[in-house]
């Protein structure tokens, strides 16, 4: 057996403990333990990249992203627009009713720079015969705003004049709705028991849904069957009864601040004790 000498011995030892102590990393301590403490990171979608990355990530996402803002009030919201959702009830309708008065609150105010642009014109000087071309210019500019002016006034005048509607079903929750549409549909089903639709002798039966626009004094202007019973007759019946059971009053005061006219989306029921039964519905 071959015997090893000291320094050989030394030797070996010394490479032994050099290679254990290039593996050994000496850190802080409370920074070490912190590796093991549970520190969640939130999971989200973002609407946007960057080619930086960030220093110290506050949240799984599917692209990188260095943010920004105030980190003491939480984390800033995207600038741009949120992604579409579904919305149900009358959401889109008050949508709609907003983006309109937008609208004409914007006609309203370029009326206004309208009208101020041309009082800010000189008036034309008829001592002078031969116009100058600043004086030509500005004449140009008149019959522009002139034309504009009318234009901006004319679609005014039209939206003025088109009544409001405002459509009844079971996601309009207004109490001022509410007791003209107990009246209406109380009415709409004593007529349709009281006559009750019938052919060749014999009670039909049936369901389908009806929308029955009312305008503001009481009358039926207009009945739209939505989805057929699958028998004309009854269908036509139901029409009927629906026009026949108005007019249904005058809307309040509070009705009339916010429409002209309302549409009733109702399911029509002829059930079998002979009697109709209405309710609301969604379009």
């Amino acid at each position: 057996m071959k015997s090893f000498s000291i320094l050989q011995l030394a030797l070996g030892a010394s490479i032994a403990v050099h290679a254990v102590l290039l593996t050994v990393r000496f850190v802080d301590p409370e920074a070490f333990n912190r590796v093991f403490e549970d520190t969640p990171l939130e999971v989200i979608l973002v609407n946007a990249r960057t080619t930086e990355r960030p220093d110290k990530a506050r949240a799984i996402a599917q692209a990188s992203m260095a943010g920004g803002g105030d980190a003491d009030k939480g984390r800033a919201t995207s600038p741009l627009p949120p992604a579409l959702v579904s919305e149900i009830g009358d959401s889109a309708e008050e949508a709609a009713l907003r983006q309109l008065q937008n609208l004409q609150e914007q006609q309203s105010l370029m009326l206004t720079q309208v009208k101020n642009m041309l009082a800010a014109l000189p008036p034309p000087d008829p001592k002078q015969p031969h116009a100058s071309p600043d004086q030509l210019e500005r004449e140009e500019k008149r019959r522009r705003l002139i034309k504009l002016l009318a234009e901006i006034e004319r679609r005014i005048n039209q939206e003025n004049a088109r009544p409001k509607k405002r459509y009844i079903s079971p996601a309009t929750r207004e109490e001022v709705y509410a007791v003209y549409y107990d009246h209406l549909r109380r009415a709409i089903e004593d007529k349709g028991t009281e006559n009750f639709p019938e052919a060749a002798g014999k009670k039909l039966y049936g369901e389908l849904t009806i929308i029955v626009s009312v305008n503001f004094d009481g009358r039926v202007l207009n009945i739209e069957i939505v989805e057929s019973s699958g028998n004309r007759t009854l269908d036509r019946r139901a029409e009927a009864i629906a026009r026949s059971a108005g007019p249904f009053g005058h809307f309040n005061a509070a009705m009339r601040r916010q429409a002209d006219q309302i549409a009733v989306v109702s399911r029509f029921k002829f059930t079998r004790d002979e009697t109709l039964e209405t309710k609301l519905t969604s379009k």
